[in-house]
């Protein structure tokens, strides 16, 4: 059973850092395709990053264009721990963060999904 567990989220004033970490279990997580998606108040869910596979240690990091310069996704496999190091965090930024597993070629979903964690951001 494919279990994430999201951490990190909380208020910050905008200009501000937030590191988010995703727990996995119950997957190969050092061939998993995982990542990032968020959600805002009344919008739909959307693609922030994604770090890939590509084989014999190396792997593919993808962002959205409003991530891009500000987050960084890294993986630590020995901890079978996911991050989003987040910077110059906007208000626009608002949104709960969720971890995903099996990101699709489309990256408008996923096979499995955290539970979210909040990150508000003041202006």
């Amino acid at each position: 059973q494919v279990q994430l567990v999201e951490s990190g989220g909380e208020l910050v004033q905008a200009g501000g850092s937030l590191r988010l970490s995703c727990a996995a279990s119950g997957l190969t997580f050092s061939t998993a395709n995982i990542g990032w998606f968020r959600q805002a108040p009344g919008q739909e869910r959307e693609f922030v990053a994604s770090h890939r596979y590509t084989g014999i240690n190396n792997y593919y990091a993808d962002y959205a264009d409003s991530a891009k310069g500000r987050f960084t996704i890294s993986r630590d496999n020995a901890k079978k721990t996911l991050y989003l190091q987040m910077n110059s965090l906007r208000p626009e930024d608002t949104a709960v963060y969720y971890c995903a597993a099996r990101i699709s070629g489309s990256k408008m979903g996923a096979d499995y999904w955290g539970q979210g964690t909040q990150v508000t951001v003041s202006s």
